[in-house]
């Protein structure tokens, strides 16, 4: 596991030491900053269930300004920490243990808002529209932010939600990306 792009690109990446957790491979992640834009022109970035960090790491490296990463793992928040470190960019990262639910609250009463945001939460716990849901009544997403979720190949997300619409969707064999722009109503 490693960075692929931007100004981290080749770093290695130490996993998350667990069995709980399912890591995006490199594959699956270039599509996913391939369909997003393959760089980016700053921007806040929020990791919802983050496991090692590198989907935020990457989108960081490709140039995005900042990065939330929560994970309720202490595995998955060493990993972070670890991985945070080895870049030498603190300052450019948020790493938050806690549930997601919570944490959106927190985030919310802090006033933060972002550009990006990846969900990619524990396959058998889907909770990916729930989580879309909360994000849009916290007042969590700027206008125009890209909302990515992974999923396995068994789960169809729809392709419009509230104010949430997909702009693409693609499978990698076990894997299904779909991608939403949110618009507010």
């Amino acid at each position: 596991m490693r960075i692929i792009s931007g100004k981290y690109g080749g770093i290695k990446l130490v996993p998350v030491k667990s069995d709980r957790t399912r890591p995006t491979t490199d594959k699956v992640k270039e599509s996913l900053f391939s369909m997003t834009g393959p760089y980016y022109e700053g921007g806040r970035f929020l990791d919802l269930f983050a496991g090692s960090g590198a989907v935020g790491i990457e989108a960081v490296s490709r140039g995005m300004t900042s990065a939330v990463l929560v994970d309720k793992q202490f595995q998955a928040i060493q990993a972070i920490n670890e991985n945070v470190a080895k870049i030498h960019a603190k300052d450019q990262f948020e790493v938050i243990k806690g549930n997601a639910d919570t944490v959106l609250k927190q985030l919310a009463e802090a006033g933060q808002k972002f550009d990006m945001v990846f969900l990619d939460p524990p396959y058998r716990k889907q909770r990916i529209i729930d989580t879309i849901d909360r994000l849009m009544a916290l007042d969590l997403l700027n206008e125009e932010a890209i909302i990515i979720c992974e999923t396995d190949n068994q789960t169809v997300l729809p392709i419009s939600h509230g104010s949430v619409a997909a702009v693409k969707q693609k499978n990698y064999g076990l894997t299904n990306l779909t991608i939403y722009r949110y618009t507010e109503a």
